[in-house]
């Protein structure tokens, strides 16, 4: 059975730091685009950063510069450093798996930043 376990998230005061895993398992990651969303009460679930299997990245404009999406095959991995975080970064953070025919979810993993 296809698992992400995402882990990482937690309360955390404005300009800090935090850093996501996602785990995969029963699934072969390095065909797969990796990529991290969030959804905060009341709105809809967004996007915050992809990578590719050869290890583009793209990102929202809201967290450009501040997080960084990484991949690491041989551990079926996918991480997101947060930097300089801010209250409007709460939200859970859902990791995806994706190619062209299937796509799985990650259940998600609560990030708070407040003071």
């Amino acid at each position: 059975q296809v698992q992400l376990v995402e882990s990482g998230g937690g309360l955390v005061q404005p300009g800090g730091s935090l850093r996501l895993s996602c785990a995969a398992s029963e699934i072969n990651f390095r065909f797969y685009t990796m990529g991290w969303y969030r959804q905060a009460p009341g709105k809809q679930r967004e996007l915050v950063a992809t990578i590719t299997t050869g290890g583009m990245t793209n990102s929202a404009d809201s967290v450009k510069g501040r997080f960084t999406i990484s991949r690491d095959n041989a551990k079926k991995t996918v991480y997101l450093q947060m930097n300089s975080l801010k209250p409007e970064d709460t939200a859970v953070y859902y990791c995806k798996a994706e190619t062209t025919i299937r796509t799985y979810w990650g259940q998600g993993t609560q990030v708070t930043v407040s003071s």
